[in-house]
């Protein structure tokens, strides 16, 4: 394989959910990723962190609730931790991994990453992303009145609160982050989707936010002039007429046969339709790129044009 800079995009199946599924997970996710390390690519790892970030939204206001001395934790601040919590098993998973291959000298590195949206975005006037535990109609109503939140009934199981999801328009850290690709470090960055952020004078201010991580990891992809996006999810391919008789999976797909599933709905929102326009962006952007799409242990066979759907100009 000819040597490519590569962005990985971790779903929530790398990860775990619980703190010791998390540790499981991310030593099973480190092999994967070490598969391409030994193949020759550059690596650079985003993730997601719904999971984990809705557990530190959850703890957080907890220990708020009986304490005057602490406020709610900002969904900002929640993201902040994840990135760190995430970032230091992802980070030692791998290092362990790479060394027991061989790799004797293994600079994997965090990097804590804020990612500026527009304060003007119409996601902020419709908040849609649920995050946290459900909680009665009488919690809900408390927590609208007490801290300010947008509470929603979700499929009659209760209420949570939703969040705005708006797009990324600037990695803060983007300089940072080539940097340390530029020096062969391995990256994981813009966990999450990101810290969101809007930028008022000098200052970067944190949103009550989340940024969807795939359209994050375009963004990130695109900045470091990777060569592919490979994003994993809970499927080794695209599939059109999913769960129908006529199913099919996808080898491969141009943007232009992509935009005329997406427009004929073949994709579910908050599932593969992120996954796919962010791929269809890659692609777009310049030339040379693709974007696979793919499970975790198929990454490098993906990556070596054995299976996963490709998605190309």
């Amino acid at each position: 394989m000819s040597k490519k800079k590569v962005v990985i995009a971790l779903g929530h199946r790398a990860l775990g959910t619980t703190m010791p599924e998390q540790y499981k997970a991310t030593r099973n996710t480190a092999k994967a990723i070490a598969d391409l390390v030994e193949a020759g690519a550059d690596v650079v790892i985003s993730h997601s962190n719904a999971p984990q970030v809705g557990m530190i939204h959850t703890a957080m206001n907890e220990f708020s609730k009986d304490r005057e001395d602490y406020t709610q934790a900002p969904m900002s601040v929640c993201s902040a931790m994840s990135q760190g919590y995430i970032g230091y098993d992802l980070q030692n998973a791998l290092r362990e991994e790479l060394r027991k291959r061989g790799f004797m000298r293994t600079p994997v590195v965090t990097v804590v990453t804020q990612v500026r949206v527009d304060e003007n975005d119409p996601a902020f006037q419709n908040p849609s992303k649920p995050i946290g535990h459900f909680m009665t109609k009488e919690q809900a109503e408390h927590a609208e009145k007490a801290y300010g939140y947008v509470m929603k009934e979700d499929a009659g199981r209760g209420y949570r609160r939703v969040v705005a999801s708006p797009k990324p328009v600037e990695i803060v850290e983007q300089d940072a982050i080539n940097s340390l690709v530029d020096a062969n470090k391995i990256v994981i960055c813009c966990g999450g989707g990101g810290i969101p952020v809007t930028l008022q004078g000098d200052h970067l201010k944190g949103a009550s936010a989340v940024i969807d991580k795939d359209f994050a990891s375009c963004l990130l992809a695109k900045e470091l002039d990777a060569d592919m996006l490979i994003i994993l999810t809970a499927v080794e391919k695209v599939a059109v007429n999913f769960g129908k008789e006529d199913e099919k999976w996808l080898d491969e797909m141009s943007v232009e046969e992509a935009q005329k599933y997406v427009e004929e709905g073949q994709f579910a929102p908050g599932s593969m339709l992120p996954k796919v326009q962010a791929a269809m962006d890659f692609a777009a952007s310049g030339e040379g790129r693709t974007a696979m799409i793919t499970l975790l242990e198929k990454a490098k066979d993906g990556i070596q044009g054995k299976t996963g759907t490709k998605i190309h100009i």
